[in-house]
Order: structure tokens, then C-alpha cells, then sequence
């Protein structure tokens, strides 16, 4: 019971470091107690109790007196890092009054209400607002960057040509993707201003020759020619009629043989779990009109249902999963 409370302090303290630079401060050496206080001008009380939150949930280790960073937080907060997080906590710590607090979330509960954006669908917002299509854009990529380096691994891609992202944001599932499978192309459809970031991101990793992006509704314009088709965190956006919509149109606009990968933070079959997914859920309750998350035994029956077969689900990175299927050929 504790850990429910208690927890609501301790996760938040984290963010107020994430902040302060205190983990970019650590990553020019072991500090003290009194380095800490001088760096980020606080308080001694209040720099222990940072850096104990810290310490807790495994980004910092003490030893000998100062603090250091551990590999954990040097893969994901630190902007020097491919898998830098920190833009997804800035959202978070941006619309604590509108996403991420206790009120918006009985208010979603009570009315089934997105809170974000005034009640209108998220992304009818950003596809009239560019610069905040691509801050949003930007936040996202910082969850996808790890698990689009390990789903890659789960699945033989050997067989496929060409891969649609779509919905594909960053362009950061493109990416992991074509780095592990040297045959591999990929095209990211997306709206205008979000395609103006994923080709900041292809440039930097320099696949500008392996990846294209290509402006579009995936609701209403046809999709371009691929034998794989892609959706990272794009069903839990929707309604399940929806889902199952863009499935159908997947299944029509493949080849016999092609694929569909549909890569979300599954529920348990009963959904009564894990707790990240449900957690996960209640974000999705306040940040869309109709979204939540699925379990892969969900996912699957939409898949069935569009026709595709050989269905499977697997796990590939910390709460994420996978859930493929293949167009069969003609009877």
C-alpha cells in the first residue's frame, strides 16, 4: 500500500533531478553531497533526498562517499545517448496539469473524456499544429529508440524487401529495423511536419540512402508498395473499429506472403496486468478520445479476423511485444 502513495513523491523527485542536470552533472564525475548542493544551488536536505529517489530506482550508486552514475542511467538520461529519455519525461513534466496528475485522471475516469488538447483527438491537434507535432514527435522517439533496437532481433526479416512504417513518427523502428536486416528498405508515412523529424533522425544515422519518408493520412491515402507492414503504439491510439480498420487495409494492400508487425505494451491475456501496462492504459485514457491498450490475445483475433494467418506473439523489449501475422496465399 505503501509503495502507492509514497511512490507518487519518490517518481516525481526523480523527474525534478532529470531537471536540475543532476545526471548529466554526475556524468562528469563522482560528486558529493556538498557538489551537488553547490552545482544545482540547493539545499542540502533537498539534494539528499534527490539523490536517495535516485539512488532507489537504480540511476545513481554511492560509493565511497560520492555519487555516480549507473550504466542505466547512462544509456537512457543522458543526451549523449542514441536512447536518451529525457524528452518523454519534458512532456510528462510539461502537462502535469492537463495529462499527468491525479485530477485528470478522475476526470477521465468519471467521463471518459481525453483531458489533453481540450477533448480533441491528439493527433487532429498536431496534424494542425506543426511545432508541436514535432516536440511530440521528438518525445516519442525517446520511447521507441530501445525497443526499436531489439525487435528487429525477434523475428526473420530475410524474406521481406521493403518495409512501411506506418504512422512511423521518428522513424526510429525503420531505423532499428534496417540496421539489423542489411537486404531491408524502409518508407515512414506520416504527417508533414513529423516526417521533417524522422529525416533529421535517418540523417544522423546516415540511412538517407535505405530509408524514405513520404507525407500522408494513412487513413485515407493508399499505402505505398512494401511486403512488411509496420505499426509501433499505433493501435493503442485508436478505437478497436479502427484498428481493425487499418488492419484490413494492411491485409488488402499486401501480397500474398506479406507481413504485418504490430509492436505495443501488451495486457495479460485477462488484462489484469503487469502493472506498467496498466499504467499505460490510464494514459491512453487521458491522452486519447478512444485508445487503450491491448492484449496480444486481442491483437491476434483482429489479425485473424482481417484474414492474416500464421499469428504469433513474443516478447521483445521490457514490457513490449510484437504480434505478427502473414497474408496467405490465394486459394
Amino acid at each position: 500500500m505503501a509503495d502507492v502513495i509514497l511512490g507518487v513523491f519518490g517518481y516525481n523527485a526523480v523527474l525534478v533531478a532529470h531537471r536540475l542536470k543532476l545526471f548529466p552533472l554526475l556524468a562528469s564525475g563522482p560528486c558529493t553531497v556538498s557538489d551537488v548542493c553547490t552545482a544545482l544551488s540547493i539545499k542540502q536536505r533537498p539534494a539528499q533526498a534527490i539523490l536517495a529517489a535516485a539512488s532507489a530506482l537504480g540511476f545513481v550508486q554511492f560509493t565511497d562517499g560520492s555519487y555516480s552514475l549507473t550504466p542505466l542511467s547512462e544509456k537512457y538520461l543522458l543526451d549523449t545517448s542514441p536512447t536518451y529519455c529525457g524528452p518523454l519525461w519534458d512532456l510528462e513534466i510539461d502537462n502535469v496539469n492537463d495529462g499527468f496528475s491525479y485530477g485528470p485522471i478522475e476526470r477521465a475516469v468519471q467521463t471518459d473524456a481525453q483531458q489533453v488538447f481540450q477533448g480533441e483527438h491528439v493527433f487532429k491537434t498536431l496534424e494542425e499544429q506543426a511545432e508541436m507535432a514535432q516536440a511530440f514527435t521528438r518525445a516519442m522517439h525517446s520511447i521507441s529508440v530501445g525497443p526499436a533496437l531489439a525487435w528487429p532481433d525477434a523475428i526473420d526479416l530475410s524474406g521481406c524487401q521493403r518495409m512501411l512504417d506506418v504512422g512511423g513518427g521518428s522513424g526510429a523502428h525503420a531505423i532499428g529495423a534496417v540496421t539489423r536486416w542489411p537486404q531491408l528498405r524502409a518508407v515512414v508515412l506520416d504527417l508533414p511536419p513529423v516526417c521533417e523529424v524522422a529525416t533529421e533522425f535517418i540523417a544522423k544515422q546516415g540511412l538517407q540512402d535505405r530509408i524514405e519518408t513520404v507525407s500522408g493520412d494513412m487513413w485515407e491515402d493508399p499505402f505505398p508498395e512494401a511486403d512488411l507492414h509496420f505499426y509501433g503504439n499505433i493501435y493503442h491510439d485508436w478505437s478497436r473499429e479502427k484498428g481493425a480498420l487499418l488492419t484490413r487495409k494492411s491485409f488488402g494492400s499486401l501480397r500474398p506472403g506479406g507481413r504485418i508487425v504490430v509492436h505495443e505494451t501488451l495486457f495479460d491475456d485477462d488484462k489484469t496486468g503487469p502493472f506498467a501496462t496498466a499504467g499505460y492504459n490510464i494514459a491512453m485514457l487521458v491522452w486519447s478520445v478512444d485508445g487503450g491498450q491491448y492484449s496480444g490475445r486481442e491483437l491476434s483475433g483482429i489479425l485473424a479476423d482481417a484474414g492474416f494467418r500464421s499469428i504469433e506473439t513474443k516478447p521483445t523489449f521490457g514490457y513490449n511485444s510484437i504480434v505478427t501475422g502473414v497474408k496467405p496465399a490465394a486459394p
